[in-house]
């Protein structure tokens, strides 16, 4: 699989363009400061932060409070299995609802109709 293959798929899970360039990146190396993380991927501490802080929020990556803070990143296959898991859990929910938004959508079509 190539690494532009590998970006696409984890933006049409929902990561953003940045996002999946700093988790390949943490996957690929290994733990790493946000110094050299930063510097690799030429971002500033401004812009690279907040992309740890979502990345860590989603459960894809981890730090250590040490002195200089180490990232690092689940395995790939830990992170295919969280997108799996997610979207059987998105599927389920639209599954339980449907009959409830299938009606609520015809009371909306025909209140347009009489309108």
């Amino acid at each position: 699989m190539s690494l532009k293959r590998v970006l696409k798929t984890l933006e049409s899970f929902g990561l953003s363009r940045v996002e999946s360039e700093v988790y390949v990146y943490l996957a690929k190396t290994g733990p790493s400061k946000a110094e050299e993380l930063g510097t690799k991927l030429r971002m500033t501490k401004q812009q690279l932060y907040p992309v740890l802080k979502g990345l860590r929020e989603k459960g894809i990556v981890a730090s250590r409070p040490e002195r200089a803070r180490l990232f690092s990143a689940i395995t790939f296959e830990e992170l295919l299995n969280l997108f799996m898991k997610l979207s059987a859990e998105k599927a389920k929910a639209v599954k339980e609802t449907k009959q409830e938004l299938v009606d609520s959508w015809r009371e909306i079509t025909r209140q347009n109709n009489n309108s």
